[in-house]
Order: structure tokens, then C-alpha cells, then sequence
């Protein structure tokens, strides 16, 4: 499926983010982009390619009536809701939608604003390469944040890794969902994170 070896984050840009959301831009003023506190060691990215979502995977839909959204998710990955919230994982793989409310829909300048000081304070060793907006395939009007960051320690090994991250903000009626998707850097996920954003609907 790929041809060279680059970030995950820029193969997704290529893959079904239309022109308005491709490319690497500053996160920040300045034209850098942004990272948080110099005191976390960013661990190296895999030489090997791991992570990958299997071609063959099966996907199931998961409908959540506290929070009135449907996604879909990898058949057998493990599932923690908490209200309308919930997170998949399956070792170093995730998936999770998180819920909030605003009086408005996202635009680049308030998610720099308002959820990327979060993002790098809660993170661990995040830097983010872009936040712009794009429209997915089915006509979604998003804004995506690109950003790489250190794993959670394996509760097993206590092993960390460096992960790419996509962060979609999706807007409806007050209600805010963040739709993050993470795996191993390296890992070709492009397809299968593009089924999963495109399979995002408001109920």
C-alpha cells in the first residue's frame, strides 16, 4: 500500500483530505509549529513499521444514544465509554470521540485558541504540524489537527512509543465532537482513518 516511508499524518493529507486541508503548515504564530514543554523527551519513531490496521479488518458501527452520534470502530478492539464519550484501543492503535458543547463551530483561529493549549498541556511530548481546516468526501465541513505525540506506557511492558495523531472536530447544534485517531509512527492507516472520519454521523 505505500510506496515511501513518510509520516502517517501527510499520507491521510494525501489520501482523502481534499487541497483545502493538505500540506504542512505552522500550528502557531510565527510561523513555527507547536510542542510542548522541552522537558518531555520525544522518544524516536519505530524503524519498523507497526500498527497497521489489516486491509481485511471488519468494522462495526457503534451507536451512542447519550451522545447522539454513530462511528464506526475495528471489530474486537477493546471499548471504554464513559457517558457519551468512548475510546477503542487495541495495543498501540486507538480511536476515540469526545463530546463538548459550544456556541459555535470551530474554526482554525479558536481551535488554536481554545483546544490546542489543552492538547499540549495534557499530551504527552506533543508536537503539532498543522491545524487547517478541509471537507471530507461526504460533504463534512471539519477542522483536523495533525500532531504527533508519545504513547501511554503499555500496561504490560510499560514501553512507550512515538505516535501520529488526527484530531476532527465535528460541529452540530451546540454539540462538539472530537474525533482523535492514533497509531505507531510509521504505521499505514490512511484507508482505514478515512473510513472511520467519513463514517462519522450526528443523530
Amino acid at each position: 500500500m505505500k510506496i515511501s516511508i513518510l509520516p502517517t499524518a501527510f499520507v491521510l493529507c494525501a489520501a482523502f483530505l481534499l487541497p483545502a486541508g493538505c500540506g504542512k503548515a505552522p500550528a502557531a504564530a510565527g510561523g513555527t509549529t507547536a510542542s510542548s514543554a522541552a522537558t518531555q523527551e520525544q522518544l524516536p519513531e519505530p524503524n519498523s513499521l507497526v500498527g497497521d490496521i489489516p486491509d481485511t479488518q471488519v468494522f462495526v458501527r457503534y451507536m451512542s444514544k447519550v451522545g447522539k452520534y454513530s462511528i464506526e470502530a475495528p471489530e474486537g478492539w477493546a471499548r471504554t465509554e464513559n457517558g457519551g464519550n468512548v475510546k477503542f484501543t487495541d495495543h498501540f492503535d486507538g480511536e476515540e470521540v469526545s463530546l463538548s458543547v459550544s456556541d459555535a463551530a470551530p474554526t482554525i483561529d479558536s481551535v488554536k485558541r481554545d483546544q490546542t493549549p489543552a492538547l499540549l498541556a495534557n499530551g504527552r511530548a506533543v508536537k503539532i504540524e498543522s491545524i487547517k481546516k478541509a471537507v471530507l468526501a461526504n460533504g463534512t465541513a471539519v477542522v483536523q489537527i495533525i500532531y504527533n505525540s508519545d504513547s501511554d506506557p503499555d500496561p504490560v511492558t510499560d514501553k512507550h512509543v512515538r505516535l501520529s495523531d488526527l484530531t476532527i472536530l465535528f460541529y452540530h447544534q451546540g454539540r462538539l465532537a472530537a474525533l482523535t485517531l492514533w497509531s505507531p509512527s510509521g504505521a499505514d492507516n490512511a484507508d482505514q482513518w478515512k473510513r472511520i472520519a467519513e463514517s462519522f454521523r450526528w443523530r
